[in-house]
């Protein structure tokens, strides 16, 4: 024993006294987490103390049953969870429940939208979850002894909750984590065995270990019984499982508090032997599309012992809105993510993962067409990237790819490619689309005109990531992709209603224009442009911009540029609509300055028609504003 002890006392730092506020006063009607996170934090350090045990069974202390203990004292008014898991030494607790470093604190502020249900979940997402037991305790207690140190290396925190906490050197004879909550008068029904089964239940009825609790027995003297199956739900035959009990897994395993729109569960035995659990959520986190350099991925297990989470190596970038766990029993005790990223095995796991996991949302659009509507708007963007990233299942990725159409109604309405090739009118032999920063710009593009004219159809894509990937997928069963705002078109094959047209219209009034004009504007425009043409593509607007088929569109040069990044140089085509008013005065135009004026005006307004900014706005109000009244 400790002679004299001292206790020492610390300050929160400010983004920890804000997480215990939040948990005192903003999210009291979610008060029940709390002994969901505890439970889980438990559970995770008997993992930890099982896998460090692979390679010194030692750290076990001659105590192997490892198990998580919930005691209820009515009298004294607390509610004990202790674990006999891998613990924490001084140190640890000033790490994980002390300070920022460990506790994600600042990144769950971050996040944090105002909506209850939405902050409830990031709680456990954010690894913050200990500090909800302040939402049902006016105090907490915190005993604990990393395994494998001497007993003197117990450590006792405690804190109200408030903006300061207290440290104490204790001995400690078992390994393992106690917290003991002093509950508040108002969160006593959290006491009652009925309360805690209901939760345990509910939460954490498939941690894989026993969750025991002390109850009377037959002889009226209180035993440890079991409360939850303590069975890895993964290793049981799905037909034991009830659709409950796999979205209880999920919400255990995600912290989510929504359901997961649909799962899929295998086990695959032979040469090599694995099972998975795979699921799809319902809604996607907010900083999904940020997530591409973060730990992401599935839980890996082998032989049901924990190695890792965010087992990025099992899950591709593209898919890593997927949740859930493989459990090997092939794979190394020992392996870590590097033998991971090399391991041979693990290879064949991934591609299993990968086709397993695309089947499944395959199934989701094939049967319920609402619901796929759905997961496209919450997980649609980032399967995009798996057109890029992952060549060999491309063809199993773009059937799952959907996009607005000028078909379509507002932006909510999406179609796949499938369909759109079936409804090609006779005599189009490209898949026509446009991108554009947003579904507005994109539907209101001038390089449309001429295809609504026609009736041809045109996807209408909005997503950052589309102009990306169409530098990547070049066609569909067979059909070129075709962008209508680069390169020629010619449509003289293909009528509206899919009837040919006479070839004399369109063309004649395409060369309408004087060759000489057409160099007098790119003389006047200087190196704003390329070229100066006659267009085939407006029939409304008087001018566009037009890039070659391999330049990068205008509007993701801007964001390149925005971010610091080097853009290729180039200078787009103007084309210039035959019919239209304001071409037939630039034709006509003999004073050299309005000529000029004119000219500049029509690139401008092309150019705010891609949703640019202009270099020089109050030249182009001048210009505008002299020409409105006939100067």
């Amino acid at each position: 024993m400790n002679e004299t002890t001292t206790v020492e006392t610390h300050a929160f730092q400010a983004e920890t006294r804000q997480v215990l506020h939040l948990m005192i006063h903003s999210l009291y009607s979610n008060k029940e987490i709390f002994l969901r996170e505890l439970v889980s934090n438990a559970s995770d350090a008997l993992d930890r103390l099982r896998f460090v045990a692979i390679g010194d069974d030692a750290v076990y202390e001659g105590d192997g049953d490892l198990r998580i203990e919930i005691e209820a004292d009515e009298e004294a008014g607390t509610l004990t969870v202790r674990d006999n898991g891998i613990g924490m030494n001084r140190d640890d607790v000033m790490e994980n429940i002390g300070t920022i470093a460990k506790s994600g604190t600042k990144a769950f502020l971050d996040r944090l939208s105002g909506d209850e249900k939405v902050d409830a979940h990031l709680i456990g997402q954010f690894g913050v979850g200990f500090y909800s037991s302040f939402i049902v305790a006016d105090k907490v207690t915190v005993r604990t002894r990393k395994a494998g140190e001497e007993a003197g290396a117990g450590v006792c925190w405690e804190s109200d909750g408030g903006g300061e906490y207290s440290l104490e050197a204790i001995e400690r004879d078992t390994h393992g984590t106690e917290v003991t909550l002093h509950l508040k008068e108002s969160a006593k029904e959290f006491l009652s065995p009925w309360s805690i089964r209901s939760l345990v239940s509910r939460y954490s009825d498939h941690i894989g270990f026993p969750i025991r609790m002390q109850e009377k027995g037959e002889d009226e003297t209180l035993e440890w019984q079991d409360i939850n199956k303590a069975s890895a739900l993964w290793t049981l035959p799905k037909n034991e499982i009830s659709d409950e009990e796999y979205q209880s897994f999920y919400q255990y395993l995600t912290h989510d508090m929504d359901k997961a729109m649909c799962w899929a569960h295998n086990k695959v035995e032979g040469s090599q032997s694995y099972t998975t659990l795979l699921y799809v959520p319902e809604t996607a986190p907010m900083d999904l599309m940020l997530q591409r350099d973060e730990r992401t991925g599935l839980r890996l297990y082998v032989n049901r012992v924990f190695i890792m989470d965010a087992a990025q190596q099992l899950l591709p970038h593209y898919l890593r809105f997927m949740r859930g766990v493989v459990d090997s029993n092939d794979l190394p005790l020992n392996v870590s993510r590097e033998l991971l990223q090399e391991n041979e095995l693990s290879g064949k796991i991934r591609s299993a993962v990968v086709r397993r996991s695309l089947d499944l949302i395959a199934k989701i659009a094939k049967d319920d067409t609402d619901q796929y509507e759905k997961f496209w708007s919450q997980f649609g963007a980032v399967l995009k990237e798996g057109v890029v990233e992952d060549f060999a299942n491309r063809e199993r990725i773009a059937p799952l790819l959907r996009f607005a159409s000028t078909r379509g109604d507002g932006d909510k309405h999406v179609v796949d490619l499938a369909s759109y090739v079936e409804r090609m009118p006779e005599g189009q032999d490209a898949i026509y689309y446009i991108t554009a920063e947003n579904h507005q710009a994109a539907s209101n593009s001038p390089h449309l005109e001429v295809f609504r004219k026609k009736g041809i159809e045109v996807l209408l894509m909005s997503d950052r990531v589309d102009e990306w990937m169409m530098a990547y997928f070049t066609e569909f069963e067979e059909k070129p992709f075709k962008s209508v705002a680069k390169g020629d078109i010619d449509l003289h094959s293909v009528g509206k209603d899919g009837k040919a047209e006479d070839e004399t219209d369109d063309q004649a009034d395409a060369s309408a224009l004087d060759s000489d004009l057409l160099e007098k504007v790119k003389e006047s425009l200087g190196e704003h442009v390329s070229e100066v043409r006659s267009s085939q593509r407006l029939t409304d607007s008087a001018s566009c911009l037009v890039l070659g088929d391999q330049e990068m569109a205008l509007h993701l040069q801007r964001l390149l540029e925005q971010a610091g990044q080097d853009v290729p140089d180039s200078r787009p085509v103007l084309e210039l609509n035959p019919d239209h008013p304001l071409v037939d005065r630039l034709a006509n135009e003999t004073d050299e300055g309005r000529f000029g004026d004119l000219a500049q005006v029509l690139f401008e307004q092309a150019l705010l028609s891609e949703g640019a900014a202009l270099a020089d706005p109050a030249g182009f109000v001048r210009r505008v504003n002299d020409l409105m009244l006939g100067k």
